[in-house]
């Protein structure tokens, strides 16, 4: 499964959260930490969800045609 993230640039940090997934969001210095981080994030969010017996939300969301000014979307591979 692939899961759209959302990257921001902020004025000394970068986030990135997860439309799909509540709560699935992480915090970094660089873009290239956040990458990695948001990756093990979704595949630890999964696997909790997962081993409290709750629905695992499907991807629904593609990326936007077109990312507004300091925003990036990519889609990342959940490995659980």
């Amino acid at each position: 499964m692939e899961y759209v993230v959302i990257f921001e640039k902020g004025e000394t940090n970068y986030g990135a959260y997860v439309p799909d997934l509540p709560g699935c969001g992480v915090v970094g210095e660089t873009l290239e930490e956040v990458r990695k981080l948001i990756a093990e994030v979704i595949d630890f969010h999964i696997e909790g969800l997962q081993k409290a017996g709750d629905d695992v939300p499907q991807p629904s969301f593609t990326p936007p045609v077109q990312d507004p000014p300091g925003m990036l979307s990519e889609l990342i591979e959940a490995q659980a």
